[in-house]
């Protein structure tokens, strides 16, 4: 990337920020708080108007990835004002790996899908940032070309944001061998705000995509430890599923990053996937194997 990287910006932001501050940033419209500045706090009014700058340069350096990524009117509030303390709903915290989603579902509502546009250009804008370190212009090329074809024929701009990380996921599987795939999306999960990584990673990390609407209900349960050979898989079971489906593939991308995100021991290294009834089984393969495709996997037939 030309110019000032998402990940320094976020960094100027993150630096301006204090645990105990009184001030937050906020869009005028809505109350919503965009990336970067969600969930930071701020010690003076002076010095949130500075985050709000920057805050307005890292959305306009996603905008070059993804010109629908949203706008806001960003303003600086205190504590106490109207839009100073909105909590966003339904977070749920698993403790075991054997936690099951609640049924609460509200990723049709405007802030469920606003939350899920969010994490997709976050998610798409550090996989970007990760591949700008590298010999991969030809790769970014071929992603924003295939999005901008999707964007001519996607009725909901809504669903764009989905488009652009299943391009991302089709990309990646077309152009990088699978050693290249964990390499890079485990440095787009170091980009983004770091996690507690205390409980079980992988419920953790569905119940942070569930959040975020890009699934619905899920279960998940180990199937087998070794913990010699530093191995692990966990079976999981979820529906919808906000990705599709291309050529027999499922694209598993934000999933890998997510995961990567929350996994503190063993690295993840790759999935499987049958096609269920009402939705998908996955098994979530950690440690000890070569990594396999991190980005898309074939659909096994039940």
């Amino acid at each position: 990337m030309i110019g000032t990287t998402l990940a320094e910006l976020r960094e100027r932001v993150e630096r301006l920020a204090t645990d105990d501050g009184s001030y937050r940033v906020v869009c005028g419209r809505t109350g919503e708080r965009p990336v970067p500045v969600a969930t930071l706090r701020f010690d003076s009014r002076s010095t949130a108007r500075l985050a709000v700058r920057a805050t307005e340069q890292y959305r306009s350096t996603l905008r070059t990835y993804d010109p629908r990524t949203p706008r806001y009117d960003l303003i600086v509030c205190e504590e106490s004002d109207p839009f100073g303390d909105r909590a966003l709903p339904g977070a749920p915290r698993p403790d075991t790996d054997a936690a099951v989603s609640p049924v609460s579902d509200d990723r049709d509502s405007n802030e469920g899908k606003q939350r899920r546009i969010e994490f997709c250009h976050r998610v798409a804008a550090a996989v970007f940032e990760a591949l700008s370190d590298g010999p991969y212009d030809d790769l970014e090329t071929a992603v924003v070309d295939a999005y901008f074809d999707l964007a001519e024929t996607v009725n909901d701009p809504d669903d764009l944001c989905l488009c652009l990380l299943e391009s991302l996921a089709a990309e990646f599987d077309a152009r990088l061998n699978p050693d290249q795939q964990a390499a890079l999306l485990t440095d787009a999960a170091s980009q983004l705000t770091p996690v507690d990584r205390t409980g079980q990673p992988v419920a953790t990390a569905l119940a942070a995509l569930q959040r975020r609407g890009l699934v619905g209900e899920f279960s998940c349960r180990s199937t087998s430890i070794d913990r010699a050979n530093r191995r692990r898989t966990v079976q999981v079971t979820l529906s919808a599923y906000a990705l599709s489906v291309r050529d027999g593939r499922l694209p598993v991308l934000p999933v890998a990053v997510e995961l990567s995100r929350h996994q503190p021991e063993w690295s993840l290294s790759g999935f499987r996937v049958v096609d269920a009834e009402r939705g998908w089984r996955l098994v979530v393969e950690l440690g000890g194997s070569e990594p396999m495709s991190l980005s898309t996997v074939p659909v096994q037939s039940p």
